[in-house]
């Protein structure tokens, strides 16, 4: 049985192709993983939302299967740095730098 690395070594020259800086290429890759992971959150609190109840009485409260393989699946899915860092090598994200102010002479 192979196991998978988690640990995938980067090539820094790549990541710092398309913004000419390694460092504003993390920036651009940190901002897209930020907003995965608030989509990711954000779907994953509707769906489980279905599931909530108002019992105090732990003794009413069961498993819920449909709940716990949602999250499995959840838990499963890609970090969203990793899927960042993905589509910022493959060219999938738009990113520029905002414009600095304009100097009064």
């Amino acid at each position: 049985m192979a196991v998978q690395s988690s640990v995938v070594t980067r090539d820094l020259d790549k990541i710092a192709a398309q913004t000419g800086n390694v460092y504003q290429s993390v920036v651009v890759i940190s901002k897209r993983a930020r907003q995965i992971a608030v989509n990711i959150k954000e779907e994953l609190n509707n769906k489980l939302a279905e599931f909530a109840t108002t019992v105090d009485n732990l003794e009413e409260v069961f498993e819920n299967r449909e709940q716990i393989e949602i999250s499995k699946f959840y838990e499963r899915l890609p970090k969203p740095t990793t899927t960042a860092t993905e589509e910022f090598l493959e060219g999938k994200l738009n990113h520029r730098m905002r414009d600095e102010e304009p100097k009064l002479d």
